[in-house]
């Protein structure tokens, strides 16, 4: 699979302020929050996540879908990134955030095939 930029994350310690800004501003449409404090833009195009409960950061990033997640943040690391956010498996998805060297961040992800 070649590498597609195909997601995007506002995270926030305020994701009310987040979606007064981002909804008006793009006409975005917000779905139902979930447990852990996040909700999905435009269905399934991008996410606002609540970051209170993992240090209260504030990140706009655009996910890059992989086909292997380890294997992406180890290759991210030999060439100079560092891990932000450590991987994830939340069942459905795994994912990580990582700063490239000029401290940018980004995440890189996959969907997990459904049994």
């Amino acid at each position: 699979m070649a590498a597609i930029v195909n997601y995007f994350e506002v995270g926030s310690p305020d994701p009310d302020a987040a979606r007064r800004f981002y909804g008006p501003l793009f006409d975005w449409t917000f779905g139902e929050s979930s447990p852990p404090g996040y909700q999905m833009v435009e269905g399934d195009k991008g996410g606002v996540w609540d970051t209170t409960s993992i240090g209260g950061a504030s990140w706009a990033i655009f996910y890059v879908q992989v086909d292997d997640v380890k294997a992406a943040i180890a290759k991210a690391e030999s060439l100079g990134a560092s891990v932000a956010l450590p991987f994830v498996d939340n069942g459905s998805i795994e994912f990580a955030h990582l700063l490239d060297p000029d401290g940018n961040r980004f995440g890189v992800w996959r969907p997990k095939q459904q049994a």
